[in-house]
């Protein structure tokens, strides 16, 4: 039996020794990803022929960086369901930029099914996570179509079910001398849907609190970036970190006042208008997303009084202010301080694996990547931040569960919120004949 064992235990050794190098590549045996092809075009090409490299991508920058602004202007005027659309958009290309990345380190291998599998897990996570908003913010739709009904009601199973069908699918495509290498993958895969799906998804969730928490954070992200190159193409001096040459303290130190400063102004104008201010909301009467209400006090004019030195310098005791100003200061400071580690992070990434961008979506951007590496990190703090300090209970989502109950429970549910008002004295007791 020892000696079976210690066959066995030889062979399987013999195994990792002969084929082990594949599994154990470091940093300077990456093959080098080929330069991705320049997709700007002709014209401005032709424009800028006449100008250095770095003025050439200066203004190839600033050109592109204003069409992707008017579009954005102009999906904003669309409305909240195309926001959500561009959101699950940018998602998608975000994945597939990254996982073609793998792909292309990895394909001398030729491992089966690496991207079918992918774009699967992709497919599941994105159906289990946007199953959830539609169960939570359109339960009166459902309610009225009986296909949906049952897809509801056993969502997270049918989700379990589709992943373990991917899991099983992963298992059964392992390949002898390739193991560590298909789990790295299957880690990458994992680790992908995680940045993207998920982020995307708390997202979308900001844009359900109210446009404003989707374009306050969106847009500080965009000034700090667009401030900070310039600044730091202008007065850029000293080197900020290694992982991103290019970027300074200059430019750091500019974005960050830069940020704040538009962020305080944005918030000023956008909490005037219900249109940004109101949470989205599904009218099933009409059948569109409606923002409309009452607003909260966060988006109403308050007066506060002003520190001593303030009041020298403006010569006045108060000054009016929309609360929600204050908190685009904790925004606007994170989209600058902590928002550019998102870019940092991916700065290493793209260096462990010799590639410029991400991907040439963009001529003088790079790749979607590139554009939104920082805004992922910047959704996590903005979601976190309305849960902990800005959300309370939220009477529409309660009727809507309210209305998808059997009559029974909605008639108890009646009775004991009528018991609990009367013993507060907020209702009379009804008198008996």
């Amino acid at each position: 039996m020892i000696c079976n064992n210690l066959v066995n235990y030889t062979s399987e050794t013999d195994i990792d020794d002969r084929y082990g190098d594949l599994d154990s590549r470091t940093d300077s045996d990456i093959p080098e990803i080929p330069p991705s092809s320049d997709r700007t075009p002709e014209i401005l090409k032709k424009a800028l022929s006449g100008l250095s490299s770095r003025w050439k991508n200066w203004w190839i920058r600033g050109i592109l960086t204003l069409t992707m602004i008017s579009l954005f202007f102009l999906i904003i005027y669309m409305g909240s369901f195309m926001l959500m659309l561009l959101v699950l958009g940018i998602q998608v290309k975000c994945f597939h930029e990254i996982i073609t990345i793998g792909y292309r380190v990895y394909r001398s291998y030729d491992l089966p099914w690496f991207r079918t599998l992918s774009w699967y897990f992709l497919l599941c996570v994105n159906y289990f996570f946007y199953g959830e908003t539609v169960a939570d913010y359109f339960a009166t739709f459902v309610q009225r179509e009986e296909q949906l009904q049952f897809l509801i009601r056993y969502h997270r199973f049918i989700s379990f079910a589709l992943y373990l069908a991917g899991f099983c699918m992963f298992v059964l495509s392992l390949v002898k001398k390739h193991y560590r290498l298909q789990f790295y993958m299957f880690a990458w895969t994992h680790v992908t849907l995680l940045i993207t799906v998920t982020q995307s998804h708390l997202v979308i969730q900001n844009l359900f609190e109210g446009m404003i928490w989707f374009l306050v954070p969106i847009s500080s992200v965009i000034c700090n970036d667009i401030t900070a190159y310039l600044f730091g193409f202008f007065f850029g001096r000293t080197p900020l970190i290694k992982l991103s040459p290019k970027k300074t303290w200059e430019g750091f130190i500019g974005g960050f006042f830069s940020t704040v400063i538009f962020g305080f102004i944005a918030a000023y104008v956008l909490s005037k208008y219900q249109y940004f201010v109101c949470p989205v909301e599904y009218r099933s009467d009409v059948n569109s997303f409606v923002t409309e209400c009452e607003p909260s006090e966060l988006f109403q004019l308050q007066s506060y009084s002003l520190p001593p030195f303030l009041k020298a310098l403006l010569r006045r005791e108060t000054i009016s202010l929309y609360p929600f100003q204050i908190h685009s200061i904790a925004l606007s400071t994170f989209a600058s301080l902590i928002g550019p580690f998102g870019g940092f992070f991916a700065s290493g990434f793209k260096r462990a694996f010799k590639i410029k961008d991400f991907a040439n979506t963009i001529p003088g951007h790079g790749g979607i990547m590139d554009r939104f590496d920082c805004q992922y990190l910047m959704a996590t703090f903005v979601h976190v931040y309305i849960t902990s300090f800005i959300r309370g209970p939220n009477p529409s989502k309660v009727l809507q569960q309210l209305l998808v109950l059997q009559p029974e429970q909605q008639l108890n549910i009646y009775k004991t919120l009528k018991t609990h008002l009367i013993e507060k004295g907020i209702l009379q007791p009804t008198l008996k004949v």
